[in-house]
């Protein structure tokens, strides 16, 4: 469950609407180039994908929700352990078992597996808003980082989604990444 949060890094803004932002960008870009005054424009790019993956700010948020979420993983795992025993117990000893018994630890298997099962999307629900939380305070600070570093640089156009291709001159998420490494350790 906890190594998902990565995965869901890496999916944020990747609807149709960041995609055609990023298209009237490139336009605008484009357009900006052709002109005379091109030359003093200063332009960069900033993969925000890799920047959530190796934030210090991911790690710390990652470690968060473990720790918040862990003892109630730790409840589900025993509840289905104490599930399985009554199956074995079911299946090594339904023979000799009166109809009565058996039927009694079935319905009882049954509604302990409905209770986790219920209790497992509960879990699921939570830890998912919990995480969508973090995930939008993380990016937030990764904006305010690359916000930073424009006007430190003194960035006309950062470029984030969108780019098929930036060289490493114009690629600027390494310096994003440091920005927030820095805005990290003076919290």
């Amino acid at each position: 469950m906890f190594g998902r949060i990565n995965g869901g890094f890496q999916n944020l803004n990747r609807d149709g609407k960041m995609i055609k932002n990023s298209l009237v960008l490139l336009v605008f870009t484009l357009f900006l180039l052709s002109n005379a005054n091109a030359a003093s424009i200063k332009i960069g790019f900033v993969n925000v994908p890799r920047v959530l993956e190796k934030a210090p700010q991911a790690e710390k948020a990652k470690k968060d929700l473990e720790k918040e979420f862990m003892p109630r993983d730790k409840r589900l795992l025993a509840e289905k352990k104490k599930i399985k025993k009554l199956q074995d117990k079911l299946q090594r000893d339904a023979a000799v078992m009166s109809g009565d018994e058996k039927l009694k630890l079935e319905r009882d298997i049954l509604s302990k597996s409905r209770d986790i099962k219920r209790t497992q999307n509960e879990f699921r629900e939570d830890f998912n808003i919990r995480r969508n939380e973090e995930l939008g305070k993380l990016q937030k600070k990764v904006y305010e980082a690359i916000k930073r570093l424009a006007k430190k640089e003194k960035f006309d156009l950062l470029l984030t989604e969108g780019v098929v291709y930036a060289s490493s001159s114009v690629d600027v998420t390494k310096k994003v990444q440091d920005q927030l490494a820095k805005m990290y350790r003076s919290k």
